[in-house]
C-alpha cells in the first residue's frame, strides 16, 4: 500500500516548530509494511490544503495527516477532508462526552469554539483523544483512505499506536515487514565507502542499501529488507552485511544507536586501559564525550582545557621555542599536548588538540578549520592534520569526532 503523510500547519513552513511527526510515522509505518513513497507539509489555507489532499489522494492508497484538529478557525483539516469526500460535519457524542468529562474534572468550563474539536465528518470512523480533546478520523471510499491525526507529538503517537495501528491491521491485514539494520562507520568518507561497496550498491534490490551523512560525523550504512516476517527479512540482511564488513569492517563501530564514545569506552575498559585529554579548541568536548558514558571514571584519568600558551606549558610541558616560532597551532604543539597530559595524568593514552575554530584567528598560512590532533599510546605518538569546514560549532564537533576516532584506531591495535 502506498501511503502519503501530510503535515499541515504554517509554523511548519515558517521553521517555528520542527517536524518530528513526520519521521515517526514514516518510521513505523515502514516498520508495519506500508510503503511511505511521499510526504508533503501545507500551511492553513483551505485552497492549498484541499489541492494537496486531493493530489495526494490520486497518487497515494493511504493518505495520513497530523495537524490541524484545534479549537481554533486556523484548524481546518478535518473541514477539507469532509469536503473532498462529500460528507458534513457533525458533533461526535463519545467525543464531546470524553471532552465535558476532562474539562469538568479539572474544574474548566469550556468555550464554544472547543466544540470544533470533536465535530467530525460524518460516517468517519473516530479515534478518540486520551492525551488531548481533538478526535481523530478515518475516511474510506472508493479505494482511498485519508486518516486525520491530531498535531502535537504526544496526542499524534498515542493515537497512532492506540488507534491507527489496530485499524490498518483490521482493515488491510498484516503487510509484508519492513527490517532496517544501520551500521555506524567512521574514519572514511562517503565517497570512499560506496567505491568499496560499489557492486553492492548497483546490484541492490532486496534487500536495498543506502549511506547516509551523520550531522556530527560519519557515515551510516543503511540495509533494509522487506518480507513476510522479522526473522526472513534479518535472514535477507545477514549476508549482505558479512560482506560489508569483510570489506570495511575496520571502519564500523557499531549499529544502530550506538555512539562513538561508547564503543571507544568500550575499547578502553575492554583493553583496561586509560585515557587523558588535553583541549585547546574543542574546549572539554572530548573529555565531555567520554564522561557521557557510565563508567566513565575507569578509563578517563583527567582533563585540562589549556587554551593560553602559558598553560600549555607550566602544566602540558609544551616546549615555549617551539610556541614562539611555530604557534600554539603546529603539529608539535599536538604532539607535545598529548604526551604532556598523558604524563601529567598518568594515563595510558593522552590526546593533544589545538586549533583554529573561528570564525576569527585564521590567516593564509593557518586557516579556520585546521586542526591538529595528536595521541600518544603507551608506545608512540600520532599526529594527524585536519582542516574542517563549517562554522565555529561544526569544527568543534567535527574535531572531537576525529579526535575519538584517532583515539579508537590506536585502541583497536592495543597489543597488551
Amino acid at each position: 500500500m502506498v501511503v502519503e503523510i501530510v503535515t499541515t500547519g504554517s509554523e511548519l513552513l515558517l521553521g517555528q516548530v520542527v517536524n518530528t511527526n513526520v519521521a515517526y510515522m514514516s518510521k513505523r509505518l515502514n516498520e508495519l509494511g506500508f510503503d511511505v513513497v511521499y510526504q508533503s507539509t501545507v500551511g492553513d489555507n483551505y485552497e492549498r490544503m484541499e489541492a494537496v489532499l486531493r493530489h495526494a489522494l490520486q497518487r497515494a492508497d493511504i493518505v495520513i495527516t497530523s495537524g490541524g484538529l484545534g479549537p481554533t478557525l486556523g484548524d481546518i483539516t478535518k473541514e477539507v477532508s469532509a469536503k473532498i469526500f462529500n460528507r458534513d460535519m457533525v458533533v461526535d457524542k463519545p467525543s464531546r462526552e470524553l471532552m465535558e468529562q476532562r474539562f469538568a474534572k479539572r474544574g474548566i468550563v469550556y468555550t464554544e469554539n472547543n466544540l470544533r474539536q470533536v465535530i467530525v465528518p460524518s460516517g468517519a470512523d473516530v479515534f478518540l483523544n486520551y492525551n488531548g480533546i481533538a478526535s481523530g478520523v478515518a475516511l474510506y471510499d472508493k479505494g482511498k483512505l485519508l486518516v486525520n491525526l491530531p498535531g502535537p507529538p504526544s496526542e499524534m503517537k498515542d493515537m497512532f499506536e492506540r488507534s491507527l495501528v489496530p485499524y490498518l491491521e483490521a482493515k488491510y491485514g498484516l503487510q509484508e515487514i519492513i527490517v532496517s539494520k544501520v551500521l555506524n562507520t567512521t574514519g572514511i568518507g562517503e565517497s570512499l565507502l560506496e567505491t568499496k561497496l560499489y557492486d553492492l550498491f548497483k546490484e541492490q534490490g532486496n534487500p536495498t542499501l543506502a549511506l547516509l551523512i551523520k550531522p556530527e560525523g560519519g557515515v551510516l550504512i543503511r540495509i533494509t529488507a522487506k518480507a513476510a516476517s522479522k526473522p526472513e527479512a534479518e535472514a535477507l540482511i545477514s549476508p549482505v552485511e558479512a560482506i560489508i564488513r569483510e570489506r570495511v569492517g575496520e571502519y564500523i563501530y557499531g549499529v544502530e544507536d550506538t555512539l562513538l564514545e561508547e564503543a571507544v569506552a568500550q575499547l578502553l575498559l575492554a583493553n583496561k586501559v586509560t585515557v587523558a585529554c588535553a583541549e585547546s579548541c574543542t574546549g572539554g568536548m572530548v573529555a565531555s564525550k567520554l564522561t557521557s558514558v557510565s563508567g566513565s571514571s575507569g578509563y578517563l584519568n583527567g582533563s585540562i582545557v589549556t587554551y593560553s600558551n602559558q598553560v600549555k606549558e607550566k602544566f602540558l610541558k609544551v616546549d615555549p621555542q617551539v610556541l614562539a616560532t611555530e604557534g600554539a597551532v603546529c603539529a608539535k604543539v599536538a604532539e607535545q599536548m598529548a604526551k604532556g597530559v598523558q604524563q601529567l595524568f598518568d594515563a595510558d593514552y593522552g590526546i593533544g588538540i589545538t586549533g583554529i575554530a573561528g570564525p576569527t584567528g585564521g590567516s593564509e598560512e593557518k586557516p579556520v578549520g585546521l586542526v591538529y590532533i595528536g595521541v600518544a599510546t603507551p608506545g608512540e605518538l600520532v599526529v594527524t592534520k585536519n582542516i574542517f569546514g563549517g562554522d565555529r560549532e561544526k569544527v568543534r564537533k567535527s574535531t572531537t569526532q576525529q579526535a575519538l576516532t584517532l583515539l579508537r584506531e590506536q585502541l583497536m591495535r592495543y597489543k597488551g
